[in-house]
């Protein structure tokens, strides 16, 4: 899996990087994520999923805890291999229950959990992740001219019928607007 820094280096090649509201924080973790993950498209099965996982933690939660815990849920969870993760025994599930480096919700990690199954037998029927994924938008990114947060909206046709979508492939704990920026790549102020 590639590291974030290697997800897309022409990003880092931007001569002058326009940051959202949400990323003006002065935590250089944030801004970072911002400047070479947030909105960038996504096409390696073995990253989407992990982003799934931590989509799932952060359900109720700010995305910089979870991207502060990013590591450590990396460690725990096999590198975020969908096909050690849907293998977790009730002892695993136990053991990560018990970790304080994570957030330690019995539905969340169940979550996970089944999101490995499920994401495992989309690729069997679609042959990856990311060819079911983005064929909601045709194959290609989503560009919008948004200037700021408060004209994205919460939800479009599109993010309706993944969500419906996912429901029915019984995937759990995920937001459709980050899952929209994450595999689409909708970005604004840029």
């Amino acid at each position: 899996m590639p590291a974030p820094d290697q997800i897309n280096s022409a990003s880092q090649a931007r001569p002058e990087i326009i940051r959202c509201g949400w990323a003006s924080a002065e935590d250089e973790l944030y801004t970072d994520y911002h400047d070479n993950e947030w909105g960038i498209p996504v096409h390696d099965d073995d990253l989407l999923f992990e982003f799934l996982v931590l989509e799932g933690f952060q359900a109720g939660l700010s995305w910089i805890t979870i991207l502060r815990k990013r590591e450590h849920f990396r460690k725990v969870f096999d590198n975020f291999d969908p096909r050690k993760v849907v293998n977790y025994s009730n002892e695993k599930i136990e053991e990560l229950l018990q970790d304080q480096g994570i957030i330690r919700n019995k539905l969340k990690v169940n979550g996970a959990v089944q999101n490995a199954k499920a994401f495992l037998k989309i690729q069997e029927d679609f042959g990856s992740f990311d060819k079911y994924i983005w064929g909601f938008v045709g194959g290609q990114p989503v560009v919008n001219q948004w200037k700021s947060l408060k004209e994205v909206p919460p939800k479009t046709e599109i993010s309706d019928k993944m969500s419906k979508d996912l429901k029915k492939k019984r995937l759990y704990f995920y937001r459709i607007y980050h899952l929209l920026c994450f595999y689409a790549g909708n970005r604004y102020g840029e």
